[in-house]
């Protein structure tokens, strides 16, 4: 009888003769495992700056491809994206769908990208759609028999990298009277300053008197884009005049009868005002400028409800104006678009005051005690223009000679009283204009004027500005001094109290103007 064999010795056999035949097989395996354990290994120490894109892992597989399958899967790859008809306008793009990866189809334009002598690519941007209007509108106004200004915004890049030119065309209502086309001069008041958009003031012109039957009628202006690629014009309604409306005698030089002597025109009021520094500045130059003057303000955001309380009174007594100018802000220019604000105040008034002055609200300004504002003024008049020269303030540091106590219940003009007497090359000028005599302004002075200009006004006027000091909502003395000289942060500075004898007289006549309706004012 035959020896049955082992079952285990007749497994171990198959075991051997497994590994046997697949030993090739087993040796790529483990030199693989070896492979990634060194990598594993390794890689804390690769520098971090080696790193290969997902972009430049496929370049390198399709390099090794065959170029048969790669040109035919790239067929197939090419399509149309359809999307819903919205309207017959709107462009549709050819896209190439490339190969899927973690975050879905990659989607590129089928769009030539040359390659230069140099190697360079030459890469192209198509745009669709605008990225800022062609114009804004804020007003036009009628600025003579024959003449208008339209005030507005434009793309300050299309005036920058195209030529944008503007028409403007008189429309009658009498269909039978014949319509009046000519070129229209844009004046760029911010052209340093402009950010997205920069102020417009177009002067139109006309060769004749413009609806001189006092019919009626619409001013448009055809704003052209100039842009090489595509050169649109828009022709927008500025300006309607209704039949008799026209007073033509408001621009007879010689039946001049303008409404205020002087007219203040502001910048954009924007931030947390103190409503204590507005009540200040409101009565000393309401008692300053006389019962013929007015004053203009616009509110970009900073006129808010206890700056407005402080105001109300003289909005009562008709010495002042608010104009809410807050839609403004959707359009960004410099510091919130404050020379097209300016520009506007300039033309909207320009028949109702023999002088407009452009200053700020935390500026004061001052005629010696030998002279009056009408005196100046007066001497000035062959001028159509003149600058004021500026007395710098510090609007932290006070004198404090009255007491602690009596100091602090003091006005800000009164209690501060350091003069900064630091010597520099120019510090900037504020300005008054005849505006008849003006075609467009800036912040600091006007350069679109017909007539002189004045700069040497010093020792008739000037302006004291406490910088800053209006847009703190809190007590502003921070340091109090009782020297007539000091030196603050290697600054020098003088006591100057030539505001500080004049705060009782202006207290006063705030009393009897409007009351004692303002005495709890909050900083």
């Amino acid at each position: 009888m035959a020896k049955e064999r082992d079952p285990t010795t007749k497994d171990k056999n198959l075991l051997i003769c497994f590994f046997w035949n697949f030993s090739a097989e087993l040796k790529l395996t483990l030199m693989a495992l070896l492979v990634l354990c060194t990598l594993a290994t390794l890689l804390p120490f690769i520098p971090s700056s080696f790193s290969i894109s997902a972009s430049e892992l496929r370049f390198c597989i399709s390099r090794i491809a065959a170029p048969d399958s790669v040109n035919s899967t790239s067929s197939l790859a090419v399509s149309v994206v359809q999307k819903p008809e919205l309207d017959s306008s709107v462009t549709k793009q050819p896209f190439i769908d490339k190969p899927s990866s973690d975050n879905g189809d990659i989607k590129r334009p089928l769009t030539e990208q040359p390659v230069l002598n140099n190697g360079v690519i030459k890469r192209s941007f198509t745009g669709y759609g605008w990225a800022a209007y062609n114009f804004v509108l804020m007003n036009a106004y009628r600025g003579g028999v024959n003449t208008f200004a339209v005030i507005g915004l434009s793309s300050k890049p299309l005036h920058v990298y195209a030529r944008p030119s503007y028409r403007c065309e008189w429309v009658p209502v009498n269909q039978s009277e014949n319509r009046v086309l000519t070129d229209g001069n844009k004046i760029l008041t911010d052209w340093g300053y402009g950010r997205v958009y920069t102020t417009v003031v177009v002067n139109c012109t006309f060769p004749a008197t413009v609806n001189p039957k006092n019919s009626g009628g619409t001013l448009l202006l055809h704003a052209t884009t100039g842009d090489a690629d595509r050169n649109i014009t828009d022709s927008i309604p500025v300006l309607t005049e209704t039949p008799s409306t026209v007073d033509f005698d408001l621009y007879d030089s010689n039946r001049r009868r303008e409404k205020y002597d002087y007219l203040y025109c502001g910048s954009s009021l924007y931030g947390n005002l103190s409503p204590q520094r507005v009540r200040e500045w409101i009565a000393y130059h309401a008692r300053f400028f006389g019962d013929k003057s007015h004053f203009v303000l616009h509110d970009a955001g900073g006129i808010q409800e206890e700056v407005l309380e402080v105001l109300k009174p003289w909005i009562e007594l008709g010495r002042v104006t608010v104009h809410d100018i807050r839609d403004q802000e959707r359009f960004d220019g410099y510091y919130h678009n404050q020379f097209m604000v300016v520009n506007d105040c300039l033309h909207r008034y320009r028949f109702e005051a023999k002088w407009i002055f452009f200053f700020d609200v935390d500026e004061f300004i001052y005629v010696p005690p030998k002279n009056t504002i009408s005196s100046v003024m007066e001497s000035l008049e062959e001028y159509s223009q003149f600058t004021i020269e500026q007395m710098p303030m510090s609007s932290q540091l006070c004198f404090s000679g009255d007491g602690l106590a009596r100091t602090y219940r003091k006005w800000g003009f009164e209690k501060l009283a350091y003069r900064d007497v630091k010597k520099v090359a120019r510090r900037d000028r504020k300005y008054a204009v005849q505006p008849r005599n003006v075609y467009a302004t800036g912040v600091h002075m006007s350069q679109n004027l017909q007539g002189k200009t004045y700069h040497k006004a010093e020792g008739k006027i000037r302006y004291f500005h406490y910088h800053g000091s209006i847009s703190q909502r809190r007590e502003p003395c921070r340091h109090l001094f009782n020297g007539t000289r000091i030196v603050f942060d290697n600054n020098p500075y003088v006591l100057d109290t030539t505001m500080r004898d004049i705060g009782l007289a202006v207290k006063t006549f705030e009393i009897r103007t409007i009351g004692d309706r303002l005495l709890r004012t909050r900083q």
